[in-house]
């Protein structure tokens, strides 16, 4: 007759061996930590390696593997995370590609003790990891918040538009600190990104009649050398951007043939719109629409246009906007918005907003805008992705 262990043995290794090997990686500028569970362990294990030592990390896991596999006779999954930072997806992509499952954490989505001191050092970061991770493998989805990870293609694309943000951000940068330094000498009207700016440096008189002094031109010269290689970067920045929509208006004009390009496609649908520029459906869908987005709820709620409720017993009031997703991209969809309701009059939405500020200013249309964004958002995905029209709105 088999004993009680002998009969509750082999149920215990049946549940283990469906059970993966939990892997988290906290990461510092220097090294990283690694925190193991193993099922038929107790304990989370901590590893550190050097900054960047992917050939450790899977040896380290396929030493788990064969442990375990030895003990229970089966090769276990493998359940990979890290938080999104500055060392991107390489990490992701190089766990997948060795055949282990992979997340990306957005680290804001973590659970964290809310008081005022509290320890918090990379080996117990490490251990909370696998901890949210094995619940999360449980089923429970809201103790952490999944990246979604663009394709090494999409990853490229993107690198467009956001090298033309940083350079206009430059360019700004370029022209104010020219203004500056001419204004403390009773300069003004001066224009930076004209043709001939420098050789305009020797006409410039300053508030008193005198000329510019040599040290301020020369470090007038050396900024404006600077504003115009901005400028010039900017020009062909911009030019390629263009060039990816009017490819894809132009096969899609000439033949019925459905464009290989996706995203290519959506930005030339969406610049069709009257009052969204190239630029906007460049941005929109190079940072927003290739997402892959299920609903109308899932797009609103990454965006951060999403309300944030708060209620507790009697009391009840509105916090205003989530602010979850990208600023620049709610920043980007307010300045659509006011173009909108400019070139789309007639539409739909610009007649809701109509409706709903009659004779009000200020702050009221302020909010207002911010609502208008988020319907005007889920309409543009919604073009973009199924060709449905605005209602009301003007296409090309």
């Amino acid at each position: 007759m088999p004993t009680v262990k002998e009969t509750i043995e082999p149920s215990i290794s049946t549940d283990l061996a469906s059970e993966p090997i939990f892997v988290s990686v906290e990461m510092s500028r220097s090294k990283w930590v690694v925190g193991v569970h193993a099922p038929d362990s107790d304990k989370i294990g901590i590893h550190t390696f050097d900054w960047g030592d992917a050939a450790g990390l899977l040896a380290l896991i396929e030493r788990a593997r064969s442990r375990f596999s030895e003990r229970l006779g089966v090769t276990p999954r493998v359940l990979c995370c890290y938080e999104a930072g500055y060392e991107g997806f390489w990490l992701h992509r190089v766990l997948t590609a060795a055949g282990h499952r992979s997340l990306v954490i957005d680290p804001a989505s973590l659970l964290v003790n809310r008081r005022a001191k509290r320890a918090k050092t990379d080996r117990i970061d490490a251990r909370a990891m696998v901890r949210a991770l094995m619940a999360f493998e449980r089923g429970e989805d809201q103790v952490l918040s999944a990246v979604h990870i663009p394709t090494v293609e999409q990853d490229d694309q993107r690198r467009l538009m956001r090298e033309r943000q940083r350079l206009v951000k430059e360019r700004t940068a370029h022209s104010n600190r020219i203004k500056g330094l001419l204004m403390t000498q009773g300069i003004v009207g001066f224009d930076p990104r004209a043709g001939d700016s420098v050789q305009q440096l020797d006409q410039l008189r300053t508030g008193d009649g005198r000329a510019l002094a040599p040290r301020l031109k020369e470090e007038l010269s050396r900024e404006l050398v600077r504003l115009r290689l901005v400028m010039e970067q900017l020009t062909a920045v911009e030019a390629e951007r263009d060039a990816v929509a009017r490819a894809a208006s132009d096969e899609a004009c000439a033949s019925a043939v459905a464009i290989t390009d996706r995203d290519a496609a959506m930005i030339a649908a969406l610049s069709r719109i009257r009052g969204v520029g190239t630029n906007d459906a460049s941005v929109l869908v190079r940072e927003a629409f290739w997402r892959g987005f299920r609903n109308r709820r899932e797009i609103a709620a990454w965006s951060g246009f999403a309300p944030t409720p708060w209620s507790s017993g009697p009391t009840s009031r509105d916090q205003g906007i989530t602010k979850a997703g990208p600023a620049n991209i709610r920043a980007h969809m307010i300045q659509i918005t006011w173009r909108w309701l400019q070139w789309q009059p007639d539409s739909r939405l610009s007649q809701w907003f109509q409706e709903r500020t009659q004779g009000a200013m200020g702050r009221l249309r302020r909010i207002m805008v911010v609502a208008l964004a988020r319907k005007l958002l889920v309409s543009l995905w919604r073009y973009a992705t199924t060709g449905l029209v605005p209602v009301g709105a003007r296409v090309a």
